[in-house]
């Protein structure tokens, strides 16, 4: 076992290693002893809290006495689709859920590593690189799916005899993005855990308290960038030219 690998990533190689090793056969890749990484699992258990989280926080709303939870909650889904509305405009709505979805499960991953014995999976680039996949294929689909097959229009620019030269601008420009958004939220996290994991090795008094705060906030602010963005790129998606 590696040194650096986490409890709960302990006991998936213990007792589910031939599920990862059969999803390892799925994508081509060599079985391995220990096929989980502490990523992958952190990835998951983030997953699956929300999809646990948020059916028991939907049994428990209420119009007349709303709790704390709910209300803490409402102020976020209003903040959410505030920033849709002002990005995207008033088509917004149709899109709030993968806004939400990607904005929660980044913070949540970017915040649980500050739960001891855990670690934040947004630390590693094969998540950030998944989460920033996601938003490529998400916006796509939506301009494909506002314009039909005139979205590939845009790739041409507003002049056809320019579409020699724009198509492969566009094209880079597109795949910089899913690579903007990677690189910043993995070096981000990654710095920040580094720097919070520093000073709790040095000194247990008061300094680390400050630096978990400063990693909270790199957390909130990182997740909040990556749904602009996402929200940028979808308005950009499914906006009419006039």
């Amino acid at each position: 076992m590696h040194e650096s690998e986490l409890w709960i990533t302990k006991l998936f190689n213990d007792y589910l290693a031939s599920s990862g090793n059969a999803i390892l056969g799925i994508v081509g890749s060599p079985a391995a002893p220990r096929p989980w990484a502490n990523f992958i699992v952190m990835q998951i258990l983030v997953a699956l809290l929300m999809i646990v989280f948020f059916p028991l926080l939907k049994r428990r709303l209420s119009a007349d006495r709303p709790g704390k939870l709910q209300q803490t909650f409402e102020l976020v889904y209003e903040f959410v689709n505030g920033q849709a509305e002002e990005q995207v405009g008033h088509a917004a709505r149709k899109y709030i859920s993968f806004f939400g979805t990607i904005f929660l499960f980044v913070l949540s991953c970017n915040l649980i590593g500050l739960i001891p014995a855990f670690e934040s999976p947004t630390m590693n680039p094969s998540v950030t690189c998944g989460c920033a996949l996601a938003t490529f294929v998400y916006y796509h689909l939506m301009g494909l799916r506002e314009h039909g097959i005139k979205y590939l229009g845009h790739f041409a620019g507003p002049l056809w005899w320019l579409a020699p030269l724009m198509v492969p601008i566009e094209i880079v420009s597109h795949l910089a993005r899913v690579l903007s958004l990677t690189v910043r939220l993995y070096a981000n996290m990654f710095a920040g855990e580094q720097v919070t994991m520093v000073f709790l090795q040095l000194t247990y008094f008061l300094f680390p308290v400050i630096f978990m705060g400063l990693h909270v906030f790199v957390g909130v602010v990182q997740a909040y960038i990556f749904m602009l963005l996402t929200m940028v790129y979808v308005g950009g998606a499914v906006a009419h030219e006039h």
